[in-house]
Parts: C-alpha cells; sequence; structure tokens
C-alpha cells in the first residue's frame, strides 16, 4: 500500500468517525440508558442528551483513522486469492485486526462517554478525573475485552457483508458502486451486524458502568450475560436494540459512504 493511499485512508477514516458520532450521539445516549443497570428513566431519559459528548469529539477520529488505516494496510499485505470464496476471509481478517488497535485508542472514550451519559449532571472532565483517581489507567480500559469481543463479530459480519453487497452491485450495474451505493450496502451491512451483536453490546455497557470491586467490573462477558439472562430474560439481553440498530444503519450510511467519498477525493 503506497503511502498516499495509507495517508488516505486515515484522514477518510478520522472524518467519517466524527460525522457519524456526533451526528447520531444523541440515539446512542438512548440505548446506553436503556441498558443501563439503574433504568431508562433513573439513567436520565430524555434529558441531557448530548452528556459526554466531549469524550466523543476528542476520540472519534483518531478513533476510526486507526481503525481504517489498519484495515486497509491489512488488506492490501494478505495474498489475493482467485477465488472469490476466499475474499470474506481478508476482510474479517482485516477488519478484525483494524478493531484490536481501534479499542486502544476507542475503549478510554467509551468509558467517560457512558459513564456521563447516565450521569448527565457531571461534566465530562469530572468523570475522567474521577475515574483516573479512583481505579486509575486501568479504569479507563475497563471494558477493553468485552468491547474487542463486540466489535470482532460485528466486523465480521458487516465488512463482508458490505464488500459482498458493493461487489454485487457493481455486478449488476456493470461498473464500480458510487459513494451513495456504497453508503447504502453500509447501511444494511451495519443494521444486521448490530441486531445480532446486540447482546455483546449490553455485555460490554454494563462492564463499564459498573461500580468499581462489583462482579460486573472484573469483566467476565459471559457471567454478565448470565446475570443478564437471569434478571431480565431476553428482552434484557437485546435491551436497546431498536436505537442501535438506527444508529449503526444511519451511520453505516454516513460512516461508509463518507469514507468512500472523502477517500476518492483524496486519491
Amino acid at each position: 500500500m503506497e503511502p498516499r493511499e495509507s495517508w488516505a485512508a486515515l484522514a477518510a477514516g478520522g472524518v467519517a468517525g466524527v460525522c457519524v458520532d456526533l451526528i447520531l450521539f444523541p440515539l446512542d445516549t438512548v440505548k446506553t440508558r436503556l441498558q443501563s443497570p439503574q433504568g431508562f428513566r433513573k439513567a436520565g431519559g430524555f434529558r441531557g442528551i448530548y452528556a459526554g459528548v466531549p469524550s466523543t469529539a476528542i476520540g472519534s477520529f483518531p478513533n476510526a483513522a486507526a481503525f481504517f488505516i489498519t484495515y486497509e494496510n491489512v488488506k492490501s499485505m494478505l495474498p489475493h486469492s482467485s477465488t472469490p470464496y476466499l475474499t470474506p476471509a481478508t476482510h474479517m481478517v482485516a477488519a478484525s485486526l483494524g478493531e484490536v488497535v481501534a479499542c486502544l485508542i476507542r475503549v478510554p472514550s467509551e468509558v467517560v462517554k457512558q459513564r456521563a451519559q447516565v450521569s448527565s449532571s457531571s461534566s465530562t472532565l469530572r468523570i475522567l478525573s474521577h475515574t483516573l483517581y479512583h481505579e486509575g489507567i486501568q479504569g479507563l480500559y475497563r471494558g477493553y475485552k468485552s468491547t474487542v469481543l463486540r466489535e470482532i463479530p460485528f466486523s465480521l459480519v458487516q465488512f463482508p457483508l458490505w464488500e459482498s453487497l458493493k461487489d454485487l452491485w457493481s455486478w449488476k450495474q456493470g461498473h464500480v458502486v458510487d459513494s451513495w451505493q456504497s453508503a447504502v450496502c453500509g447501511a444494511f451491512a451495519g443494521g444486521f451486524a448490530a441486531a445480532v451483536t446486540t447482546p455483546l453490546d449490553v455485555a460490554k455497557t454494563r462492564i463499564m458502568l459498573a461500580k468499581a470491586g462489583s462482579s460486573s467490573a472484573s469483566g467476565n462477558v459471559l457471567a454478565t450475560l448470565g446475570d443478564v439472562w437471569r434478571t431480565q430474560g431476553l428482552s434484557g439481553l437485546f435491551a436497546g436494540v431498536v436505537p442501535r440498530m438506527a444508529a449503526i444503519s444511519l451511520g453505516g450510511f454516513i460512516f461508509l459512504g463518507t469514507y468512500e467519498k472523502t477517500r476518492q477525493l483524496l486519491l
């Protein structure tokens, strides 16, 4: 992969990440409050819907840029097979490695953001300093494992599906898809991936919001899922699935469409 292409992937990914995270922030807040242990109303309801947005504004660009520069570089380094059946495997490996790298930036931002979303009376800076004082740097990485365990299955579904839908549409019309067509494919791929990975998202939210020293704070995803199943059943495992699907479908449209368009403009 040439340096120019790497810089284009970095810049396009960063711009796309900022656009989608800020536009869809209210939906993300609603989803987080629906999944929180104290329930939607006690977590703030529809009040202070932009609580935690500074954390997202700071983390979005480097997070998305890290993902796409890793994704594109890994794709270019992996051997290109003439067998179309193996192409999704390339996208799966590239997307998984991209998520592992991006989560190093995403998780601290996500911890601060989600804690602000369920305690909108506290500022982002206050929550950051409180987390560092009481839990240290490891407090900012609470839920790293659960986030990676959510993001890798999500990417294993979303990115191969996105690439396959683009290839199918390109084949049908006889030329490469436009950026808006790529965005439509991204919306379908993102919505489907969001639905099937909602239980993992619930576990990640519970772990990040758990009080220090509690059983959920240990980061055991299976134990957290088991606890949710015992107390709330299937509805608890899929809490927030509608706003999550809506946000990620719209997010897939904006994110992947903006990425393709920005990358085309830069190359």
